[in-house]
């Protein structure tokens, strides 16, 4: 059967912490991975028609459909209009108490009619380890085991006892198919369980149980935000979005929930984002910490400390969430890709490079986190400490930059800005408390930073500082110059370069990460505009003084969110939005821009 591929932005997350699923506003779930965000895809049509997908909708054309989230909550609901009823599709995951790592990863369908009479089909396809792996499905009455040799799949039907088998189910090569008709107040559903071994009937009290308790556990966790600023919504949504993307076993963050979602329809640059990358999930820990959260700065602190622990002095930019480092890249050669978008790749072999940048970001979340009384300990300190003596021999070397281009290595001036952060914070930690370090080798090589930027940096000719030594070349991440205090708001070589982005890598206010025509990246084509540099602009504005200009550029990065407020990596050409989705980077840059902007108009 074939399965149409919707646009990226066509799609809600819901997720128990653990891992995640997108579901489509078509009712169908076209992404899932279990038993975590890394594990191998049980549902894959997002990246092949026949990768396996899970689908509820009417069965009657036409209907329209419309999606929404249980306000304040991670719980989907799609709404389907027919011409004889109304359905609705409510789909949530509960988030696993405390930080367990076991299976029973329940993803629940519920299904309703509230007005008139709607007929639905369902359709539950699995395709195990990305459609490589044959499984045998087995019905009974009360639901359906899906098994393969490496994990199994079981659907519970949700019934009363004395019900008749609710669905009139077949089963076509491996999948199962079948229909209920629901009049007015009726509901039935199903639980799909990873692991979960033999089907029995699920009561609708058990249903109504586990929604009221999700949603107790979203709200009471949003209840702790102290934001109350003018975008509340956008960020609330974009504060569940990151929580959603974090691994609650050992307070890991991943870039995005997905892999391989183009940069470019019909490109090469598809990138597998199931990861916990220093740099980002930093920088979503220090927007959660701006809005008061602190639990999850310090499951992330006590998470890299252990990484650190493991290796040889030296940080690596990304881990699989339970921490190991095997990140071989490879691609899924009988998969077409998001509409052709090949190849899709599995595993990301950037995890070798170095990027000096994640020092800084790492270094300056821990100290935002101290300044909101999460202290570091002992250990985390000797940890601390062991990076900043790594990076004070290691800092003035090429590096592959922030953007993990393909090109080689280079002298970024953004990798030697962040280089500085790292050395400014640790010295600012440790004078604060008295902490034993280096702290004289510290200043020196702080200060040999700061003095090689400005001179190798800053270009005279380009008058603004630039993407590597030597070039003429902007890139967008150095508008993080002024936010991380390298550089004042309103120095006139700051107001230089942030005239020179605007000039060259901005277009009706979305900006590019850089030019690929002018520095080349070691890749085909080209791509959409980077969300995260949109929303660092913004907040780059507001600081710089221009607070009504930065205001306008955010209400117009707004209206391209999707119907439920989510991002994917980039914006396209035609306001599409492009790459691995949601993605932690933009939720986070809209989190500080709003933050920022509230500040700035006062």
């Amino acid at each position: 059967m074939n399965h149409h591929q919707p646009p990226i932005a066509d799609h809600g997350l819901i997720g128990d912490l653990q891992t995640a699923a997108l579901v489509s506003t078509g009712g169908s779930i076209d992404w899932f991975c279990c038993p975590r965000f890394d594990s191998p895809s049980v549902f894959g049509a997002l990246l092949d028609p026949g990768g396996g997908h899970c689908r509820i909708r009417p069965v009657r054309e036409p209907y329209t459909s419309r999606q929404f989230y249980f306000p304040g909550t991670a719980v989907l609901i799609t709404r389907f209009m027919t011409r004889l009823g109304t359905g609705e599709v409510i789909d949530f995951m509960r988030p696993a108490n405390g930080p367990r790592a076991d299976g029973g990863h329940r993803l629940i369908r519920m299904v309703r009619c509230v007005r008139g009479h709607v007929e639905f089909a369902m359709e539950v396809v699995p395709r195990f380890d990305y459609a490589r792996r044959p499984h045998t499905t087995t019905v009974t009455e009360d639901g359906v085991l899906f098994d393969s040799e490496e994990s199994s799949l079981t659907l519970h039907a949700v019934r009363e006892p004395g019900d008749p088998p609710p669905v009139h189910a077949h089963v076509i090569e491996g999948g199962v198919y079948g229909s209920v008709l629901l009049k007015t107040g009726q509901a039935r559903g199903f639980v799909l369980e990873s692991g979960g071994g033999e089907p029995r009937a699920i009561r609708v009290a058990e249903i109504d149980q586990a929604f009221d308790e999700t949603v107790r556990f979203w709200r009471d966790w949003l209840n702790r935000s102290t934001y109350r600023g003018r975008w509340r919504e956008m960020v609330d949504r974009s504060a569940i979005t990151l929580k959603l993307l974090t691994y609650a076993p050992t307070g890991a963050m991943v870039a995005a929930p997905t892999t391989s979602l183009p940069e470019q329809i019909g490109g090469e640059r598809n990138w597998d984002y199931r990861y916990a990358w220093v740099r980002d999930a930093s920088l979503s820990v220090s927007s959660l910490l701006a809005l008061g959260f602190t639990d999850e700065a310090v499951a992330f602190a006590r998470w890299l400390r252990d990484r650190h622990l493991q290796g040889d002095g030296r940080l690596k930019i990304m881990y699989r969430v339970d921490g190991a480092s095997d990140l071989l890249e490879e691609s899924l050669g009988h998969w077409s890709g998001y509409r052709g978008s090949v190849p899709v790749r599995i595993g990301n072999s950037a995890s070798d490079q170095l990027q000096l940048d994640v020092y800084g970001e790492l270094l300056d979340t821990v100290y935002q986190a101290d300044k909101r009384g999460a202290e570091v300990g002992h250990e985390g300190w000797k940890a601390l400490t062991d990076l900043l003596d790594w990076l004070a021999a290691n800092w003035d070397q090429p590096d592959e930059g922030i953007w993990e281009t393909r090109e080689g290595k280079a002298d970024f001036t953004y990798g030697r800005v962040m280089s500085w952060v790292a050395f400014d914070r640790g010295i600012r930690l440790a004078t604060a408390h008295g902490l034993p370090c280096a702290l004289d080798s510290w200043r020196t090589e702080r200060d040999r930073v700061y003095d090689q930027i400005w001179e190798h940096g800053w270009s005279p000719l380009k008058q603004a500082f630039v993407q590597r030594y030597g070039s003429v070349f902007l890139d967008a991440s150095l508008l993080r110059m002024a936010d991380v205090g390298f550089i004042t708001p309103h120095d006139p070589s700051w107001l230089a370069t942030l005239a020179g982005i605007e000039n060259e890598l901005v277009t009706d206010s979305l900006v590019y990460r850089y030019d690929p025509d002018a520095s080349p990246d070691g890749l085909r084509g080209d791509e959409g505009t980077f969300s995260l540099c949109t929303f660092g602009y913004v907040t780059a504005l507001a600081r710089a003084g221009y607070p009504e200009k930065a205001r306008l550029v955010f209400e117009k990065m707004l209206t391209y969110a999707n119907h439920v407020g989510l991002y994917a990596e980039e914006i396209g050409p035609d306001g599409e939005q492009l790459g691995n989705f949601p993605q932690a980077f933009t939720h986070l840059g809209l989190i500080d821009a709003a933050l920022t902007l509230d500040e700035a108009i006062g």
